[in-house]
C-alpha cells in the first residue's frame, strides 16, 4: 500500500535553479563560518581557541585571518570554480549518451574504447563509470 501525498511539492523554479541556489548558499555558510571565526579573533579568543570552536585546522584559521587582513569579506569567500574543466563536453557527453542508448552499449571497456576512438580522450575504467553513472545510465 501506497502512501499518497497530502500535499504536492509546488514547482515554483526549475530543478537546475533549485540546485543552483543550493550551491550558491552552500558558499554563504562557508562565509558565515569564516565570519564566525574572525568574530571570536575580535573578541580576543586566540586562533587556537577560535579553530576549536569552529572545527577547523590551525593552518586553515591562519589562511582565513591573513585574507581577511588583507581582503575583508571577499577575502573570506571561497575561491574554487568547481574543479576541473572536463575533458568531454556536456554535449559530447549527451551525443555519446544516446549512442550508448541506441546501440545498448553498457560494457564500462567498450564505453572507454568509444570514448578513446571518438573524442580522441584516455579515461580511467574508474572515471567511465563515474561518467556512466553521470548519464543516468546504470
Amino acid at each position: 500500500m501506497t502512501n499518497q501525498e497530502q500535499i504536492p511539492i509546488g514547482r515554483k523554479i526549475t530543478q537546475k535553479e533549485l540546485t543552483q541556489k543550493i550551491k550558491d548558499l552552500e558558499k554563504e555558510l562557508k562565509v558565515l563560518e569564516r565570519l564566525k571565526f574572525i568574530n571570536y579573533r575580535y573578541q580576543g579568543k586566540s586562533v587556537d581557541e577560535a579553530v576549536a570552536l569552529i572545527g577547523v585546522t590551525k593552518r586553515v584559521g591562519y589562511i582565513w585571518q591573513e585574507r581577511w587582513n588583507k581582503e575583508g569579506i571577499e577575502g573570506l569567500k571561497p575561491r574554487y570554480k568547481g574543479g576541473k574543466q572536463s575533458k568531454i563536453s556536456s554535449e559530447q557527453l549527451e551525443e555519446l549518451k544516446k549512442y550508448l542508448i541506441k546501440n545498448n552499449i553498457t560494457n564500462t571497456k567498450e564505453i572507454k574504447q568509444i570514448i578513446e576512438d571518438e573524442y580522441q580522450v584516455n579515461f580511467s575504467e574508474k572515471h567511465v563509470r563515474t561518467l556512466i553513472h553521470k548519464m543516468n545510465l546504470k
